[in-house]
């Protein structure tokens, strides 16, 4: 099959790193990059250390809000998609980058597969979880990553199509664990030999609110050791724009590879979040999760005793700065066992989705989206 996979942020660029080596084995990959993450320490930087194949098309989208980068992308990615033939569109988790690709495909007629589908936080007031709830509702596929978020997609009246597949974040996690600490310059080095918390913050919800941002970074004066903070440049630029200086506590640090948020997710005493890929490797790599939001996509790692859900409490976050949240006895594989990404390639392979795709083609031929002589 020809297949187009459309990238944006980095979730999206860490699937990528491993999947797109399965599907091409057997299958042509067109690979769409949005520009969604514009700055080069979170775009380049990940495509360069994951080795990610180069993208064939890279949209440059510039950032806005919601509503305008996601128009942006619909433009962008019709204009892209409509002349390539292509035989079935991937998007990844709940970006508008995801929304924009699932809209495009349903558009041009295209079958649409939805990897990690089925997640919700059930909270209408975070995009994210608007742009799940549409890509769900639309994909043909959804390749899920555990039975609950199976089972949640068929409380919504999605049956078909469901694919268990497990987390290809995780089948790259472990891959890079062994080699992640070996990425870390000097200067983390040294940071790092002494108990340390991680902090992460990126999502509009926080950092677009003066209140909340001020709130987050209260909770972390006075801290008894070191957190690092790779800060995001949405969040640098909230920072100055508010005029919020972070405590001297905080060791503030431009944005990293994956391969240093890994060793940094391995070694921290505590992870602090509100990001969702940072809470499921927080899973991956046994370190308790603190998730700077009120609610989660991620309820699993909530319901294992892993994750904890403080929102924007400072005296919460000074809480478990002070004294590690316990994490639960038990550690069971919630997100599979490393082959996530031959299970996805399996699915795009069944008899099921072979007669989805050649229904589509037909349907397009016919209304004239597509020639088969052109194949």
């Amino acid at each position: 099959m020809r297949i187009v996979s459309i990238v944006g942020a980095r979730p999206e660029f860490v699937q990528v790193a491993v999947l797109s080596g399965e599907l091409r084995r057997n299958h042509e990959e067109i690979l769409i990059h949005t520009g969604q993450h514009y700055d080069a320490g979170m775009s380049d930087r990940f495509f360069q250390e994951l080795g990610i194949p180069a993208p064939d098309v890279n949209l440059g989208i510039e950032p806005g809000a919601p509503s305008a980068q996601t128009g942006c992308m619909l433009k962008g990615l019709a204009e892209a998609i409509r002349p390539l033939d292509a035989d079935l569109v991937i998007v990844r988790g709940d970006t508008n980058s995801t929304l924009a690709g699932a809209i495009v495909a349903k558009q041009l007629l295209l079958p649409l597969a939805h990897v990690e589908a089925g997640m919700r936080s059930y909270d209408r007031t975070m995009p994210e979880e608007i742009n799940r709830v549409v890509t769900d509702h639309l994909a043909d596929l959804q390749l899920v990553t555990d039975d609950a978020a199976r089972d949640r997609l068929v409380a919504e009246g999605v049956t078909r199509g469901i694919h268990v597949c497990g987390d290809v974040m995780f089948d790259l996690f472990l891959r890079a664990r062994e080699r992640a600490l070996e990425s870390l310059p000097p200067g983390l080095q040294a940071a790092v030999a002494e108990p340390y918390a991680l902090l992460t913050l990126h999502r509009a919800e926080n950092t677009d609110d003066r209140e909340r941002l001020a709130a987050i970074v209260a909770g972390f004066r006075d801290a008894p050791l070191r957190v690092i903070f790779p800060l995001h440049p949405r969040t640098r630029a909230r920072l100055g724009e508010f005029k919020i200086d972070l405590p001297p506590e905080v060791l503030a640090t431009p944005p990293l590879g994956y391969l240093e948020i890994v060793a940094l997710e391995c070694g921290a005493r505590t992870i602090f979040t509100d990001s969702g890929g940072v809470q499921r490797e927080a899973y991956f790599a046994a370190t308790p999760c603190v998730t700077l939001r009120d609610t989660t996509e991620w309820t699993n790692t909530v319901e294992a005793g892993w994750n904890r859900l403080v929102g924007a409490n400072s005296s919460a976050i000074a809480g478990f700065l002070a004294n590690a949240p316990a994490p639960a006895p038990g550690h069971p594989p919630l997100f599979g066992d490393g082959n996530a990404a031959r299970r996805i390639v399996e699915a795009l392979e069944t008899p099921e989705t072979t007669a989805i795709v050649a229904e589509a083609r037909a349907t397009r031929v016919a209304r004239g989206y597509a020639a088969a002589s052109e194949r």
